[in-house]
Formats: structure tokens, C-alpha cells, sequence
């Protein structure tokens, strides 16, 4: 599978059939990838999602977010290795911001690897604050846990009804 920067990209829900596509791509892109089991459970609650698919490659990246009052969480944003830093994790956050303002939810928040600099930089570079830190958050090598780092984004005024 070779990425296409300028391939046009399909935006669409994910579905229960999209998830042999995502498993693989979460497998390829994480040490400690959610499990069938987490997409099941995200979908049967109704949470939103995304997938971004390629005509030719498939799926090439997704997110799965929670609403909650006022408020967006999001849950998992991924780009397949192969199509990194081609914009697509700016494309996800973009939909994702859409559909907040379009539900009238004026805040997003997040948890990011600390060790993930790649990820936090595309967040501050689309106005997250880092806010806090939930040590011991994630699962690391040799038994050991990884603090998390605590993001959030409030959007723009319209999301408040304010002119």
C-alpha cells in the first residue's frame, strides 16, 4: 500500500465492517492498540466516528470521539504509517470540529501519550492546551504505565451562539 498525497479521500461513519481495515492499521500504528472489543463497544454506544478511505489503499485513518454536555471527548485519532504527514490527522480533527459545532459543543478534550511529540505538535498547532496529566495512563513496555497528558481545545465563539 503506497500513499497518495493528492488522492481524493472519502469521509464517511465507520461501521462494524470497517473494523478488520482499522484493527490493522491501530496494530500497525500503536505498541498497546485498542482492541476489537473497544470499536465494538464505541460504536454499539453510539459514539462518532470517521473513517477517511482511499479508493484504492481503503481506510487510511479515523477517529472515534464521545459527546458529553457541552463537550466533545476524543477517543482515538489515527493515520495509517503510510499516509502520516501527508494532513489527514488535520482532515480528522477538522471533521471532528465540525460535527462539534454542528451539535453546539464548545469544548474538545483529549489524552496524548507524553511521549507522543508528534501528535501533541499537530494539537498545539490546531489550538489545544495542555490542561493536566493523568499519571500512569496508558500501558508501556516491561509492565510500566505512561502518564497521559491532559488537552483540550475550546471553539470558536459560534459554537456559544455568540456573534
Amino acid at each position: 500500500m503506497s500513499a497518495q498525497p493528492n488522492a481524493p479521500l472519502l469521509a464517511r461513519p465507520m461501521t462494524v465492517r470497517d473494523l478488520h481495515a482499522v484493527l490493522a492499521i491501530e496494530n500497525r500504528a500503536y505498541s498497546f492498540p485498542w482492541t476489537r472489543g473497544n470499536f465494538v463497544d464505541s460504536l454499539a454506544a453510539g459514539y462518532h466516528t470517521l473513517v477517511l478511505a482511499d479508493a484504492a489503499a481503503g481506510i487510511v485513518g479515523y477517529f472515534v470521539a464521545m459527546a458529553g454536555v457541552g463537550e466533545m471527548h476524543l477517543l482515538n485519532l489515527t493515520v495509517a504509517p503510510p499516509w502520516q504527514g501527508q494532513g489527514l490527522g488535520t482532515r480528522l480533527l477538522d471533521a471532528l470540529e465540525d460535527q462539534c459545532r454542528r451539535l453546539a459543543l464548545a469544548t474538545v478534550w483529549l489524552e496524548v501519550r507524553g511521549s507522543n511529540e508528534r501528535a501533541r505538535a499537530l494539537y498545539r498547532r490546531r489550538g489545544f492546551t495542555e490542561v493536566g496529566l493523568r499519571r500512569g495512563y496508558y500501558p508501556a513496555p516491561g509492565g510500566q504505565r505512561e502518564d497521559a497528558v491532559v488537552m483540550s481545545r475550546r471553539l470558536m465563539a459560534e459554537a456559544d451562539g455568540v456573534d
